[in-house]
């Protein structure tokens, strides 16, 4: 690659980063918003809940606008957007405004994560693109490590609209530094980042787009996959802090950070991800990453001391990226055709998974308890591992006869 585009690629990153951190950054503080609102735990998550079904639904939009008008140039702009937001969720002055305001930031960030991988499944070879997205997934996972931080440091320490007024100052940054790349791959079109891989001709609708990806047989498979690793991962994931925070008296401060450390797990994986992916295959890295996490669930759950849910973090973070590298892999080569639509889609069925597994984990709460639902949350996940890893053998063996 060019050192051009090698220099557009991480500031994508840096709004993957964002949009993740946008994503996490109320987990530590849903038990302070709850206070200061004077609702229940289950109320507070709807700044969560209502931001993954907002980011789910705006994918419907934004691969075919990503597939017809330029990925990096719709990221550009929906990061501006995710500024204003956020200035939003700054001057709030009810739990209702701060929804909206969520809503407003989840419109944008929606954009950000699935085309940038679909933007770098459009530059990169096929055969290094597991590789290279471990690369630019540095920057979410960052994101998640960044995000669970900053919600509980600058809400133990100044206070929630901090935390939000930091994402104000985050998105503005990054888009206008994005703003500047753009207008350097305007004045220079002899060498586009997309033009090799968009169709040139008529392009078919969304739904017609659409309606070829689903009834795919392995794109079923791939969107049902994504559906639960959002509801069991990322949903679950929003109460890891507050279980911390009341079954062992932590602090939200000390409760994010524990939990970020699920982040710098992914983080690490990124870094040894080539040698893993080379080693293992997508089979066994589904399997173990699967049985990883639910593993280390189960004691960060029932774990009578905090010190052992430091480990425990860091590994089912190390785990759950092993899974999720590879179903981006398998995301990203569903359609190549309408690569914008096909990724965006699989975001939006990660994400509306992510909106229901929050409801349904807070209305479990008062049921069975916070250490109960963190215990199921992993076993569904190993459950996952194990079936994707099936499924992936018997697609490879179908290929190969």
């Amino acid at each position: 690659m060019s050192a051009a585009t090698r220099r557009s690629i991480v500031l994508l990153s840096l709004a993957t980063f964002a949009s993740m951190a946008a994503q996490r950054i109320c987990d530590a503080m849903l038990p302070e918003l709850a206070r200061v609102f004077a609702v229940s735990l289950g109320q507070a998550a709807l700044v969560v809940s209502v931001f993954a079904v907002t980011y789910g639904v705006a994918q419907l939009f934004y691969g075919p606008l990503g597939d017809r008008f330029g990925k990096f140039r719709i990221v550009t702009f929906a990061t501006l957007g995710c500024c204003v937001g956020s200035v939003a969720a700054t001057l709030a002055t009810s739990l209702d405004m701060l929804v909206w305001a969520r809503l407003l930031m989840a419109l944008g960030a929606a954009a950000l994560i699935p085309l940038t991988m679909a933007w770098v499944g459009d530059t990169v070879p096929s055969d290094q693109l597991q590789e290279m997205l471990t690369r630019t997934g540095l920057g979410s996972t960052l994101g998640i490590v960044g995000g669970q931080l900053a919600g509980g440091l600058l809400t133990d320490a100044l206070g929630w609209r901090w935390a939000f007024a930091f994402l104000t100052l985050l998105f503005g940054v990054v888009g206008l530094l994005l703003w500047g790349d753009l207008r350097r791959q305007q004045a220079a079109p002899a060498v586009p980042a997309l033009a090799a891989a968009t169709p040139q001709g008529a392009r078919p609708g969304f739904v017609k787009q659409a309606l070829l990806i689903i009834t795919g047989p392995w794109s079923r498979v791939v969107l049902l996959m994504a559906l639960v690793e959002g509801a069991v991962g990322f949903g679950v994931l929003a109460i890891w802090a507050s279980h911390l925070h009341r079954s062992l008296g932590l602090s939200l401060s000390l409760a994010g950070a524990i939990v970020a450390l699920f982040g710098l797990g992914g983080v690490m994986y990124m870094a040894v991800g080539r040698h893993m992916i080379h080693r293992f295959g997508q089979q066994k890295l589904v399997l173990l990453g699967g049985l990883l996490v639910g593993v280390c669930a189960l004691v960060l759950a029932f774990t009578p001391h905090w010190l052992p849910a430091v480990p425990a973090s860091l590994l089912a973070g190390f785990g759950f990226f092993m899974f999720h590298n590879t179903m981006q892999a398998n995301a990203t080569q569903m359609a190549p055709g309408a690569r914008g639509t096909a990724v965006s889609l699989f975001a939006s069925s990660l994400f509306l998974g992510q909106s229901v597994g929050v409801v349904v984990a807070a209305s479990l709460i008062a049921q069975i308890g916070t250490g109960a639902v963190v215990a199921l949350g992993g076993a569904v996940m190993a459950a996952e591992g194990v079936f994707f890893a099936w499924a992936l053998r018997r697609r490879d063996a179908q290929r190969n006869s």
